[in-house]
């Protein structure tokens, strides 16, 4: 061979075993011809072990998968002249498995003649460690903005979730007090299931607001048989079945001054009586309460008990808004489409920019409960694979923010109309029932609409003899 042929072959080898990738090459027959150095560091089996022997050797489980044939002739490759360079896993010499990225061509000479099988190999170990890694760390990240149910990022909820913690290794009294759709009953359940017998105690709710006097008075405290009519036997109320567990007293603010002195006898004696009966039983429960109104106010203005309000308020937690904890929407977003693609069985990637910065300047009268109910309401619309700003409600759409003179939404047609708001709101019986029925007798969706409570509207309802029911 002459001098400068031997120093070309000399390079080549050179940078054949110089490269990252492993690199081995196959004749016809499928015996492995060349092996380079990387091929040995992939696989642990050496040149001297490889070389000669044919390709199964390797153990390629994209090749086993699909049956690899004995006759290298019928190899896919063979019949195709190629392989798509497709992720697989190769048997290491010490028999585990190594995650690669295997490509696989014929070489042919000047003739056209088949001489062989060149093949590359690209080992994925270190990159899937790296993106391991990253998945594990982006899960610890996640995990800090959760807190069971409840999702935020945001300092203002930080500071909730360290006040959840506290409160959950404690059988204080708690006050959660926030707007409606703030997820007071979330926060209540948090406290409860993060104590550390929540798994073997019960959880029981009330919502103070539905019921009549008389009965959320049986409800609470239960009633012995002949109490009252329809009493047909003993009934445990609300407190005997939290006992030693945790009970939540939703809309605290809407008692009855008479339901507010039996409940200040509870929170003092830890005792209750059922109706009609005289006998005291003793409970050991821990009470949460939950109100969007402003308790102190109340008080001030003599509608609700301070020594009730003091035992109550042992350990309060404010929720904040939705528009004070801005930087949480995007989150809460990803978690109502995770949702929605679960529920309707979609595959929505997310939401466009446009539609992102409307969510972001909206004002969320109804707080987190407004903008799940917005992004259901994107997913009845929305066609392709991401949300877009007309998909949104109109007021969102259109940029319209409750509160403003230029924000009122007929019952009938469902469109936001240049009307005065204070005027056009002014409630009727007539106007309710009409928005009762616009909003499938949903009170929470007419309260947001009219700019009330869903308590509030409940209340016109039984003060207007309006069935809760339709």
């Amino acid at each position: 061979m002459e001098t400068h042929q031997l120093w070309n072959v000399n390079f080549l080898n050179q940078i054949f075993n110089a490269m990252a990738e492993g690199l081995f090459t196959l004749d016809d027959q499928g015996t492995i011809t060349s092996w380079n150095k990387s091929m040995e560091k992939i696989t642990g089996y050496s040149a001297i072990e490889a070389v000669g022997n044919e390709c199964s050797l390797i153990q390629c489980n994209r090749c086993f998968g699909q049956k690899c044939p004995a006759n290298v002739k019928k190899c896919g490759v063979m019949e195709e002249g190629r392989t798509e360079a497709k992720e697989c896993t190769l048997r290491h010499r010490d028999g585990y498995e190594i995650p690669v990225i295997k490509n696989a061509r014929l070489a042919y000479d000047d003739n056209g003649q088949v001489l062989g099988i060149v093949e590359t190999v690209t080992d994925l170990t270190e990159l899937n460690q790296i993106k391991k890694a990253a998945e594990e760390a982006q899960g610890k990240l996640e995990k800090s903005y959760r807190l069971g149910n409840i999702i935020g990022k945001s300092v203002v909820m930080q500071n909730v979730f360290e006040a959840i913690r506290a409160a959950a290794n404690s059988k204080a009294n708690v006050l959660i007090q926030g707007e409606s759709g703030t997820g007071k009953e979330l926060i209540a359940g948090a406290i409860h299931y993060n104590s550390s017998i929540s798994h073997s105690t019960p959880f029981i709710i009330v919502n103070c607001s539905a019921l009549s006097e008389s009965l959320l008075e049986s409800e609470l405290f239960g009633h012995v048989k002949g109490s009252f009519t329809g009493a047909h036997k003993d009934r445990k109320g609300r407190f005997e079945e939290a006992d030693g567990g945790t009970i939540f007293l939703d809309e605290i603010g809407e008692l009855t001054p008479y339901i507010q002195i039996k409940l200040l006898r509870v929170l003092q004696e830890r005792e209750i009586e059922r109706v009609g009966d005289s006998k005291k039983r003793k409970i050991d429960i821990r009470v949460i309460a939950a109100t969007h109104a402003n308790l102190y106010e109340l008080t001030q203005q003599g509608k609700f008990r301070e020594d009730l309000f003091y035992r109550l308020k042992v350990f309060p937690i404010n929720i904040p808004l939705l528009r004070e904890r801005k930087e949480d929407i995007p989150l809460l977003v990803s978690h109502f489409i995770k949702k929605g693609n679960e529920r309707e069985d979609k595959s929505i990637k997310g939401i466009d920019n446009s539609g992102m910065k409307q969510l972001l300047k909206h004002l969320w009268p109804g707080n987190i409960r407004e903008l799940e109910n917005a992004i259901e309401h994107a997913f009845v619309i929305c066609n392709s694979d991401r949300i877009q700003l007309n998909d949104l409600p109109v007021e969102m759409s259109e940029g319209k923010n409750p509160g403003t003179d230029d924000f009122y939404i007929s019952p009938v047609s469902n469109k936001i109309n240049s009307f005065n708001t204070k005027k056009s709101l002014d409630l009727t019986k007539t106007y309710l029932i009409e928005l009762l029925d616009d909003c499938n007798w949903n009170k929470a969706e007419v309260g947001r609409r009219i700019q009330k409570s869903r308590t509030s509207v409940w209340k016109y309802m039984k003060k207007w003899d309006i069935p809760l029911q339709r």
